[in-house]
């Protein structure tokens, strides 16, 4: 069994001769494959093999990749001062403050934050080693990804299978109240037979087809079944692992149409009503409870 939760963060770094590259990266809750790439510029060429990366070991999740790069010998982010863009950013300060009236100096420290304020002296050809050292960190840095998010989904999992045993508990203790009211559904059948007979003339062949209806409007045997092979189902996606969140969400719906046609087939039937309407809503909780759970899992 390996199932992966979606949420996750994973930090790895690679020493290079002129410094170091950090590579950080940080998965939440999504219903497809969401990445989202925050690089310095100089390495846009080399987003394209890093985001094949990502699609090939994640399946699902909003993904955020981030790249800091600090130089030997160098303030982080530091390069050669763009004077055109300091002077034009020295310029427009200016020209503000005689527009508007408005006393200050210029903050250098503001300044320098602007994107673009330190660049390269020369535009570098994308190199192939760094390309490759790229991808090799971003399969690195999803292989720690994925450990921690497969650590957190085999939790989940566990809850979900407890979640799902107590759903067959609830279901066994709803069919053996059943099987022990079989005359009080007889009885329910018998006064609605009344009602319909009441002083009016039906023919045979309708009154058995309405008593088929009304036998199969009072009796939950098939909602038992199919809400016992549905937890039974449920067991098995979670066994298989894999990409689960899309198999489960369709799985829980049924799951809940079942219970909620248990409820609605036992209102008004006195005392044993009441007593499966409360395993109902019991086994509704953990339905419930199930679905909160997979909405994390991949």
């Amino acid at each position: 069994m390996n199932i992966r939760s979606m949420t996750g963060f994973a930090r790895v770094r690679r020493l290079r001769a002129d410094g170091e590259v950090v590579l950080s990266l940080k998965s939440l809750n999504h219903r497809g494959l969401d990445l989202h790439f925050h690089t310095p510029s100089e390495f846009d060429a080399y987003e394209a093999g890093m985001r094949a990366v990502a699609k090939r070991l994640v399946q699902r999740g909003h993904l955020e990749v981030r790249l800091a790069v600090q130089k030997k010998g160098a303030a982080s982010g530091a390069g050669a001062l763009n004077r055109p863009l300091l002077e034009a950013y020295l310029a427009a300060f200016q020209t503000a403050s005689d527009d508007y009236g408005v006393k200050g100096s210029p903050d250098l420290n503001a300044a320098f934050r602007v994107p673009g304020m330190f660049t390269s002296t020369t535009e570098e050809e994308p190199d192939p080693a760094m390309g490759e050292m790229l991808v090799a960190l971003m399969e690195e840095g999803l292989a720690v990804l994925n450990t921690f998010r497969s650590r957190e989904g085999a939790e989940i999992a566990a809850i979900i299978l407890a979640r799902s045993e107590s759903v067959r508990e609830g279901v066994k203790k709803i069919a053996a109240i059943r099987s022990r009211s079989q005359e009080v559904f007889q009885a329910r059948l018998k006064d609605r037979l009344s009602e319909l007979l009441r002083g009016a003339n039906i023919e045979p062949q309708r009154l058995v087809q309405e008593a088929a209806i009304l036998a199969d409007r009072s009796d939950i045997g098939e909602e038992i079944a199919r809400l016992e092979i549905h937890s039974n189902q449920l067991d098995e996606i979670i066994k298989a692992g894999g990409e689960v969140g899309k198999k489960l969400d369709f799985l829980l719906q049924e799951m809940n149409r079942e219970t909620n046609t248990i409820l609605s087939k036992t209102n008004g039937i006195g005392d044993i009503g009441l007593k499966i309407t409360e395993m109902a809503i019991a086994i509704k909780s953990d339905i419930e409870k199930v679905r909160e759970q997979s909405l994390n899992l991949e």
